[in-house]
C-alpha cells in the first residue's frame, strides 16, 4: 500500500498555483499593454483609393504611321481590300476608301492594271495616269509589293504642275521660234536695204523704218502675250480665293481703250444692273479677258458700229458679254477658236496686229476662274462672247 507524504503534497500543490498565478499575471500585463497601446496612438486615417487613371487612345497601326508620313496620297492594300489610307489619299478617294475594295472605288485601268500585276508576283510597277481627282491631273504611280506580308503600297505622286511647266516651256520655244520668224525676217531685210540700195534714199528710209517699228512691236506683243499664258497656265490649277466686286470694272477697260475707240468711231455700251453680286475672282485676270475681248471687237467689228457689253447675274454666277457688229465667223472655225495662234484670217490679223493669243489667253483665264466660255457667231451679223465668274 502506498503512502502520500502530506508535505510533499501541501509543496506540490502550493507550486501548481503559483504557476496558475504567474500564467494569468502574464496575460494580464499583455492586456493591459494592449489597451494602453490602442489608448496611446490614433486610429490609421483610410484614404480613398485613386481613381483609375483614363485608358489612353489606341495608337493607330503601323501602316498608319507609316504612310501618314508621305506628302503623296497613299493606300496600304490587302489584295484589293484597302487597310490603311493617308489625308492625301482620303482627300483623292474619299473618306470612305478605308474599307472598301479599290477595284469599286478607283476603277482606273492603269491603276489596277499595275496591281493585278503586282498581286500575281511581278515586280513593283511605276507608270504614269491622269483623269483622277478632277481638273485633268497627271499622277505617277507606284505599286510595290510587301513580300512577306501579302500587301501592297499604293502611292500616287501628283506631277500635275510639273507636267504643265514642262510642256509651257516646250510649247513656249516652239511658238516663239515659229511666231518670231516672219517679224525677224522682215527686219533683217529691211535693215540690209537700208545699208544697201536704199541707204541714201531718204523717203524710202523713213518708209522702211515705220515699217521695222511696226514689226518689232509686234514681237513685243507676241513675247508679252507668250509670258502671259505661260504665267496663266503654271497657276491655272491655282483658283482665285479672293472676292471681287465688278460694278464700274467694264467701263474701266472702256477707259483705257478710249483713243482707240474714238479713232474708230466706235461706242461702248455697256448694261450692266444697279446691284451685282461679289465673285470670286483675280481682278487683273477679269480686266486681262474684258480687254482682250473688247480689242477683239475692235479689231474685227466694223467701224462705226457699237460694241455692246452686258453683266448679269445668273443662277451661281455673273455672266460678261460682249458683242460686236462684225463680218462673223463660220461655224467650221469656232470649235478652234481658243487655240494659239490660229487665225480665220491670217494676214488680216497680222494687219490688225493680232498676236492670236488673245482667246487663249481668254480661255486659260476662265478656266482657272471655274468659269464657262461661250462663243456664238453668225455670218455678216457679228460675234458674240460670253463667259462667266462663281459667286463669292
Amino acid at each position: 500500500m502506498m503512502q502520500v507524504d502530506p508535505a510533499a503534497a501541501a509543496g506540490g500543490t502550493m507550486g501548481g498555483t503559483m504557476g496558475v498565478e504567474m500564467a494569468l499575471l502574464a496575460l494580464g500585463a499583455l492586456l493591459l499593454g494592449f489597451v494602453f497601446g490602442r489608448l496611446g496612438r490614433p486610429d490609421p486615417v483610410v484614404l480613398p483609393a485613386p481613381a483609375a487613371p483614363e485608358p489612353e487612345p489606341a495608337p493607330p497601326p503601323p501602316d498608319r504611321i507609316a504612310i501618314d508620313s508621305l506628302k503623296d496620297a497613299a493606300l496600304v492594300v490587302r489584295g484589293t481590300l484597302v487597310e490603311a489610307a493617308n489625308a492625301p489619299a482620303r482627300t483623292l478617294f474619299g473618306q470612305r476608301v478605308v474599307g472598301s475594295d479599290l477595284r469599286l472605288t478607283v476603277r482606273h485601268p492603269v491603276l489596277l492594271d499595275a496591281l493585278d500585276t503586282v498581286i500575281a508576283g511581278g515586280p513593283a510597277q511605276q507608270r504614269e495616269l491622269g483623269g483622277l481627282g478632277g481638273d485633268n491631273r497627271a499622277f505617277r504611280l507606284r505599286v510595290v509589293p510587301d513580300g512577306a506580308g501579302g500587301r501592297t503600297l499604293v502611292q500616287l505622286d501628283d506631277v500635275t504642275e510639273t507636267k504643265a511647266t514642262e510642256r509651257m516651256r516646250v510649247d513656249f520655244v516652239a511658238n516663239a521660234s515659229h511666231e518670231l520668224r516672219t517679224p525677224l525676217a522682215t527686219l533683217t531685210g529691211f535693215i540690209e536695204t537700208l545699208q544697201g540700195p536704199a541707204a541714201e534714199d531718204e523717203p524710202a528710209r523713213q518708209r522702211f523704218l515705220a515699217i521695222m517699228a511696226q514689226e518689232a512691236d509686234r514681237m513685243r506683243r507676241l513675247l508679252d502675250d507668250l509670258m502671259s499664258l505661260s504665267r496663266i497656265e503654271l497657276d491655272k490649277f491655282v483658283r482665285p480665293t479672293q472676292p471681287l466686286d465688278l460694278k464700274g470694272i467694264v467701263a474701266e477697260v472702256g477707259r483705257t481703250l478710249a483713243m482707240r475707240l474714238e479713232a474708230d468711231q466706235r461706242q461702248l455700251l455697256i448694261d450692266e444692273p444697279a446691284e451685282l453680286p461679289r465673285v470670286i475672282a483675280d481682278r487683273d485676270q477679269v480686266l486681262q479677258v474684258l480687254h482682250n475681248l473688247i480689242s477683239n471687237a475692235l479689231k474685227y467689228g466694223r467701224t462705226g458700229t457699237p460694241i455692246r457689253v452686258s453683266v448679269t447675274a445668273i443662277e451661281g454666277a455673273v455672266r460678261l458679254t460682249v458683242a460686236d457688229e462684225g463680218e462673223g465667223i463660220a461655224a467650221e472655225h469656232l470649235p478652234r477658236l481658243t487655240e494659239r495662234f490660229y487665225r480665220v484670217d491670217s494676214q488680216r490679223s497680222r494687219t490688225l496686229g493680232g498676236t492670236g493669243l488673245g482667246l487663249a489667253i481668254v480661255k486659260h483665264i476662265v478656266e482657272r476662274h471655274r468659269g464657262r466660255l461661250d462663243i456664238d457667231s453668225k455670218p455678216g451679223e457679228g460675234t458674240r462672247i460670253g463667259f462667266t465668274l462663281p459667286l463669292a
